[in-house]
């Protein structure tokens, strides 16, 4: 049921250092049983990253394909590995999709620093740019792959596996449940919180300059505090978004998978807002304009 509020492995890993008994506040749950916010997701969880303290669960551990939420840690593999960010790195034709036969405006023989991979593949979502950041790696895509589920077990997520490192694959999988810890870990890294919420990005590609934009609208609004965010679509995965955001003074992990409809997954993240607002009338928040800048 929507309005269940559960104790977890989850929360076992997020509290791994404090063992804090964890309870709804009885007028919380009679809040929360009367409103829960009916979502176009067909999996959710919304967890406290302070507390462990689950707030939200639909369909936590059914693994599903994720699509580019992928890209999360691809991304935090890559970091792990300590590769220098300032080397070069040559877009080749192995990155050229042939799986959904995307597009992409990184053509072949374009050079970016592999801090501008890292960035376009977390902020836009650019499939040849994570590509290349695999296919580069030491060891090659085999090695890279095999790391990316060694941490993701690491981590204990074990609904979760990948085959590559773009999530064009529906092959690449997990759950609500894995995802919320996935981006617990990633939120303590400076430079994945800074890329993912880059709200944009010029690079020069030869002779062009190309605009690169953030998949996720909601890192633009004024409104929202998200400290690190991840979009993710394909067919077989629905539309999915994964965010770390401070809502109602609550710093508050967000998972959305499989959500119909283009703009439905942050509809979800906004009814969660609202509700949560609601359930803490006292401690919201006024952002104003003034939203952390990111570069």
């Amino acid at each position: 049921m929507l309005s269940r509020f559960f104790v977890s492995g989850l929360t076992a890993m997020l509290l791994a250092t404090s063992p804090l008994v964890l309870a709804q506040p009885e007028h919380e749950m009679q809040l929360a049983a009367s409103s829960v916010p009916r979502l176009h997701s067909s999996a959710a969880l919304v967890v406290n990253a302070q507390t462990g303290e689950v707030l939200f669960g639909k369909n936590t551990d059914r693994m599903m394909s994720i699509a580019s939420i992928t890209k999360l840690m691809t991304a935090m593999v890559m970091l792990d590995s300590g590769q220098p960010l300032d080397e070069l790195i040559t877009i080749s034709e192995a990155e050229i999709d042939r799986l959904k036969n995307t597009s992409s405006r990184l053509a072949v023989g374009s050079v970016l620093s592999r801090r501008e991979m890292l960035l376009l593949a977390l902020m836009s979502s650019e499939n040849r740019a994570a590509h290349a950041l695999g296919r580069t790696f030491p060891g090659g895509m085999q090695r890279f792959v095999g790391l990316m589920n060694a941490r993701a077990m690491m981590l204990g997520m074990k609904d979760t596996r990948y085959v590559e490192p773009t999530g064009l694959s529906s092959s690449n999988q997990s759950s609500a449940h894995d995802l919320a810890t996935l981006v617990n870990v990633a939120h303590g890294d400076s430079l994945l919180r800074e890329l993912s919420t880059s709200p944009g990005h010029e690079v020069t590609v030869g002779s062009r300059v190309l605009q690169y934009n953030n998949t996720n609208r909601l890192v633009k609004s004024p409104t929202w505090d998200i400290g690190l965010q991840k979009t993710g679509y394909i067919s077989e995965a629905g539309r999915c978004l994964v965010m770390q955001a401070e809502v109602a003074g609550r710093k508050l992990i967000m998972v959305f998978l499989d959500s119909a409809g283009k703009f439905s997954r942050l509809g979800d993240a906004e009814r969660v807002r609202s509700w949560v607002e609601k359930m803490h009338p006292g401690s919201s928040i006024s952002l104003g304009a003034a939203a952390t800048p990111r570069s």
